[in-house]
């Protein structure tokens, strides 16, 4: 039996098992059906892609999700930030699409339900980027401040440590956005160093060489491995306790040893950090401060 696509949406998570292929059918792919109006259906425990070209009935909830065809072998599910995604061979049916979601309704109403809570953290936990505002660092707060007159060295802010303040060498009359630039921007130089530290501290533990650390900006994965030995991370961690950030550095220097969430890829993570699954229970469930972007 084959396997769907990963979700994007979920962190960490194994992927949920893909439905039998089906031999192609002859003659021409169906055609996608028109653009299905959206506007009479939004109610409260609806979901709808902005993009929605189709209309299903999922555990009683509409759910209007983006259709596309393409050159791939599988029905493949995704839900993201703007709801539920659904790429098909271009010689599926919409009977085949459809007993496909049916069968996967929990998970997607699910990660639906876990999208839309996660937005609502993170509208809440929103940064409004000006002098004196509080924003977390590895788990606890410091407060960003402008200097016009610094005389800090570096590229436009330092942190001082003693009176936890991010000073920011900016005018009064800095905008929102170059305020969010320059912190932004010691913030991904912080979290470099900090991550690289972590990743050196676990890396001879568990028996393995990375070779190159790059920084991401996704909305939705916190990490990623290659098998030659690159790692991503999300710089937002940096905002996170150091425990959160552990666990995702673990978690990607195991996958050089298992490429993969078996059972054997879990005992690997589990040699050097027995608390795992608390740390990923907590990181599930944070919400990164975001700013305009």
């Amino acid at each position: 039996m084959q396997r769907f696509v990963q979700l994007a949406f979920d962190l960490f998570g194994d992927d949920p098992p893909e439905a039998p292929r089906a031999p192609p059918a002859p003659g021409p792919a169906p055609a996608a059906p028109p653009a299905v109006p959206m506007a009479e259906v939004f109610q409260p425990g609806t979901w709808h892609h902005p993009r929605a070209n189709r209309l299903v009935r999922l555990r009683g909830c509409e759910v209007g999700y983006e259709f596309q065809r393409g050159k791939r072998r599988t029905i493949g599910l995704s839900v993201g930030t703007e709801g539920l995604s659904v790429r098909a061979p271009r010689w599926s049916t919409f009977g085949e699409i459809e007993a496909v979601l049916q069968e996967k309704a929990g998970w997607v109403i699910d990660k639906l339900i876990e999208a839309r809570e996660r937005a609502e953290r993170q509208a809440r936990n929103r940064i409004a980027w000006a002098d004196g505002v509080a924003l977390p660092l590895l788990g606890e707060p410091v407060r960003l401040q402008l200097d016009p007159a610094h005389g800090f060295s570096g590229r436009g802010a330092a942190l001082d440590s003693a009176t936890r303040t991010l000073r920011v060498g900016l005018p009064r009359h800095a905008s929102e956005s170059q305020i969010r630039d320059a912190a932004q921007a010691w913030l991904m130089r912080h979290a470099r160093n900090v991550f690289t530290e972590r990743l050196n501290h676990f890396a001879p533990r568990l028996g393995v060489q990375w070779t190159r650390l790059s920084l991401s900006n996704a909305d939705t994965r916190w990490g990623s491995a290659s098998a030659d030995g690159r790692i991503r991370l999300n710089w937002r961690l940096i905002h996170l306790s150091l425990d959160m950030v552990d666990y995702v550095v673990v978690h990607e220097l195991s996958h050089l040893r298992h490429m993969d969430h078996s059972p054997r890829f879990w005992d690997v993570v589990a040699s050097v950090m027995p608390d795992h699954l608390e740390r990923r229970r907590a990181l599930k469930a944070s919400a990164l401060p975001l700013g305009e972007d």
